[in-house]
């Protein structure tokens, strides 16, 4: 075997070209191919699958009895070559036979070898082919042996295209077309309605010539890419229309941490060196890149690929010429832009003024493309499946992020309730709107607070378009999530300080940083980042923070100073115990005393106070209430806590109602325990949000909401309709003998006492 994979690759690649170069029948070609590659990495057995009509069919081999040549097939996920082409995955065998997806196939001969390497031959992202090496000894190949096999399978993917060897029923570019009107739902990313027609985003583009014929001309052509692309990302960042100060320039500064990183540069260097032209060089290097992606369960490590997905994109268009995304041959129409997924700066390029919406295959809350399409103020909705297979190009498209659903090719009478929703929307909208300078008092004068939730600098804006009385809960790791390294002391206090005075005489509660769990980052240690078996309950929010002090200590400051003169509202989340409530306490006093002596200006007022979530806090609250100043209920996280029910599982989370009985009584106890303590009540999370969930709560004895700033308006208009008293009146009542659900019976209450729920 040779020394390095480049130079085995080199040498296969420059034989594979005259191979294919040559007038021979293309089974001429893939027999002499396998043997190419054999007599190269010194293999007993080389072998190729290519995709026919759905099964994987063994097209040509050297070392494999010849008489299962056509004749042995494997399903996708059959055996280890269907499990290659189904998960696009590499496997390295010493024993093959021991893998549990392995399948005997005895008319290929092949019990004699044990050792097993395979690629996937990928085409378009999925899986065309399989090329296989084999050995009679039980070994591992080594790194080189991989490295060289993948380099060769991508450019046999082109050969193999171009021999006209892939089969049209079987090319992922080949989809239905249906002109029938359909139906999907998805998840929403940014809310908003937005009608358009369907284009595709179409970020890739052909590779004709794969092999080098000058590595050092192919160099320079690399450099000369990424010179403009950094000047590009330059011009973008420097050029998007957000004002000032917003995370989508943090996400930005990310973007082109990316651009300019130097290890990226590196591997596509070495893909050259292998042989490979520039734009096959770094197709080699998104295509290791994808792969990583599906091996990773991190979220927020996936989102982060995303960005160098976008940018390598962005290269191969730049050094091939091929400038051929939709952006940039314009929008004509009003449209709905339809992408696997993509990068932040890709999305900047389309003409805000045609751009309607975004549909992703893919896409998660935290991504950089979501944050700036929030900016941008372009509804999106992401987990879109097989959304290619459904739609053409052109296609009338109705997207709905609220309902989570996308319409396809409507009928008339689709258009017309799509219509009539939105224009019911606007009107919605409209008289909230008017009630942005009304107070929220109840019809019996009781005066309600309702403050939004928040956790990017732009959604201080909602205070005042919506007229709340404050932000209830600001959370801090959006800022963390968004960045690609621990952000530093220094911007944490400039994000708080902004959000202060933007926020101006009212109050803001900042979250202190609720990271781990299911929102691991990527620049935790790695034992740190570790699956788990039930995130949501694991080493995360005040737990992780109280165990990694140094970052602690840092948010402590931040909010401290950004806090100077002025009132200081910290919560600390996920507390468990009144002892955790404590430390975090003395942490926070520890600062305080440090920037004091220090001569630094204080806030004239810090005010402490927990998130109630976890169950076993509410058995200790008489331990806890003396030292609090305010108490906050987060609904979504106890309601899982309570009833021992993931919400994201789909047979639960419709299963507990926030109206039954155990919910509504835990609440109560809590409210009528802080209440006679004195210390004020909120609750926080989408069950404020809901105008019927909110009025049961008002019903409990709850005066403060924290909700989602689309919330406010229809919870202004339902308190305003309320009479408070009769309300808490009845839920004793009922909650002394409750049914399964007090739903029925609140939403008829409501219906009789003309409380506006709508």
């Amino acid at each position: 075997m040779p020394v390095s994979a480049a130079a085995s690759a080199r040498e296969i690649l420059t034989r594979l070209h005259d191979v294919m170069a040559s007038r021979a029948p293309a089974q001429s070609k893939l027999n002499s191919v396998v043997n190419v590659i054999g007599e190269a990495m010194d293999s007993e057995v080389c072998s190729i699958y290519l995709l026919r009509e759905g099964l994987l069919e063994l097209f040509a081999t050297r070392g494999l009895d010849q008489e299962a040549v056509h004749v042995t097939r494997l399903a996708m996920g059959e055996g280890l070559v269907g499990t290659i082409a189904a998960n696009v995955e590499t496997l390295n065998l010493a024993e093959a036979a021991a893998h549990p997806d392995f399948a005997y196939r005895p008319e290929t001969g092949e019990d004699r070898f044990h050792s097993f390497a395979g690629v996937p031959i990928i085409r378009r992202e999925r899986a065309v082919g399989v090329l296989a090496v084999q050995h009679s000894e039980p070994r591992r190949y080594a790194d080189v042996e991989i490295e060289a096999l993948q380099t060769v399978a991508m450019v046999m993917s082109e050969l193999i295209a171009n021999a006209g060897l892939i089969d049209p029923t079987s090319d992922p570019v080949a989809r239905p077309q249906s002109t029938a009107e359909a139906r999907v739902t998805g998840f929403k990313l940014v809310d908003g309605m937005a009608a358009g027609a369907a284009v595709f985003h179409q970020p890739r583009i052909h590779i004709e010539h794969t092999v080098a014929e000058d590595t050092e001309a192919e160099r320079h052509r690399v450099y000369a890419a990424f010179d403009k692309m950094r000047d590009q990302i330059d011009r973008m960042s420097s050029q998007a229309e957000f004002g000032v100060g917003g995370e989508h320039e943090e996400v930005l500064e990310t973007y082109k941490m990316f651009a300019y990183d130097e290890g990226w540069a590196r591997r596509i260097n070495e893909a050259i060196d292998s042989g490979l032209t520039a734009e096959a060089a770094i197709e080699r290097v998104q295509q290791r890149t994808r792969m990583r992606m599906r091996e990773i369960d991190d979220p927020l490590l996936r989102d982060r690929m995303h960005d160098l997905e976008d940018l390598s994109n962005r290269l191969i268009r730049i050094v091939s010429g091929q400038l051929s995304t939709a952006a940039q041959m314009g929008l004509r129409q009003d449209s709905i832009l339809i992408a696997r997924n993509l990068g932040p700066a890709e999305l900047l390029e389309y003409d805000r003024r045609r751009l309607k919406g975004v549909i992703l295959e893919e896409g998660s809350l935290t991504a950089h493309v979501t944050i700036v399409a929030r900016a941008m103020g372009v509804p999106m909705l992401g987990r879109v499946r097989d959304i290619k297979q459904l739609v053409a190009e052109g296609d009338r498209l109705l997207l709905d992020s609220e309902e989570e659903s996308l319409t396809i090719r409507p009928s008339t009478a689709m258009e017309e309730a799509f219509d009539a929703k939105l224009l019911v929307t606007q009107r919605r909208r409209a008289a909230f709107a008017r009630l942005r300078g009304a107070e929220p008092v109840t019809k019996d004068g009781h005066r309600m607070t309702v403050m939004v939730n928040a956790g990017l600098r732009d959604d201080v804006a909602a205070i005042e378009l919506t007229g709340a009385d404050g932000i209830g809960l600001f959370r801090t790791e959006f800022q963390f999530l968004v960045s690609a390294t621990l952000p530093q002391r220094e911007r944490q206090q400039r994000l708080y300080r902004d959000v202060l005075d933007a926020a101006g005489d009212k109050p803001v509660v900042f979250r202190t940083v609720d990271i781990g769990g299911d929102k691991a980052l990527p620049y935790l240690d790695h034992d740190e980042n570790s699956e788990e078996e039930n995130p949501a309950m694991g080493w995360r929010a005040l737990r992780l923070a109280l165990d990694r002090e140094a970052l602690m200590k840092a948010q402590a400051r931040a909010l401290l100073e950004a806090g100077a003169g002025r009132v200081l509202n910290v919560m600390f989340p996920m507390v468990s115990e009144p002892w955790e409530f404590d430390e975090a306490l003395e942490l926070f006093e520890v600062q305080r005393n440090w920037l004091s002596d220090r001569g630094r200006k204080l806030p004239t007022e810090v005010r402490f106070g927990v998130m109630l979530e976890v169950p076993a806090l509410a058995e200790t609250l008489d331990m806890i209430l003396p030292k609090l100043d305010f108490l906050s209920i987060g609904t979504n996280d106890l309601t899982q806590f309570l009833f021992a029910a993931d919400r994201a599982h789909p047979k639960l989370a419709l299963r507990y109602d926030w109206l039954s009985p155990a919910i509504l009584r835990f609440i109560r106890r809590v409210q009528t325990q802080a209440g006679a303590a004195g210390v004020p009540v909120a609750v926080c999370g989408e069950m404020g949000g809901r105008p019927l969930e909110a009025m049961a709560l008002l019903g409990l004895g709850i005066e403060r909401l924290s909700i989602t700033p689309a919330a406010v308006g229809s919870i202004k208009a339902m308190v305003r309709s309320l009479d408070r008293d009769a309300l808490m009146a009845e839920m004793n009542g009922w909650l002394a003998t409750p049914p399964r659900s007090l739903r029925p019976l609140l939403t008829r209450w409501a219906e009789a006492h003309g409380v506006e729920l709508a």
